[in-house]
């Protein structure tokens, strides 16, 4: 997808991404990684951490938001910033949808706010993006 900025306006939304995590991801992003923390991986070390199961690492989520950033600026655009803060738990199996909106435009610069919604419609990462265009 090819942006053109003279088409956008404050508050508009971009297109959405959505994925479906699984277990079978996290290991493979572990290993990638190296964050093999045992509560993405092992149910009974999350339950002794005080969780109800295994968690998706933050950094997955993140990369699942510059996908869906790279996804909507195409070749011609360029990821300049990004930060997030984890407000919740994302899960193996949970639906999540990435959605980003048009924050401010200046010149080929444009800020965006960010985040992941669960299922249940819940914020679990938020924050923001500059990409230029």
């Amino acid at each position: 997808m090819s942006v053109n900025t003279g088409t956008l306006e404050p508050d508009m939304e971009i297109p959405s991404l959505v994925r479906h995590p699984d277990t079978r991801q996290l290991a493979m992003w572990a290993e990638a990684s190296g964050d093999n923390n045992p509560i993405h991986l092992d149910g009974e070390a999350a339950r002794a951490h005080g969780l109800p199961r295994i968690v998706m690492h933050g950094q997955l989520g993140t990369a699942f938001l510059c996908r869906m950033l790279s996804d909507w600026y195409g070749r011609e655009g360029r990821l300049r910033k990004i930060a997030v803060a984890y407000k919740g738990f994302n899960y193996p199996d949970d639906t999540l949808t990435c959605r980003g909106r048009v924050k401010a435009i200046d010149g080929n610069f444009i800020t965006l706010e960010i985040w992941i919604e669960n299922q249940q419609g819940a914020k679990t990462t938020e924050g923001t993006a500059v990409v230029e265009i």
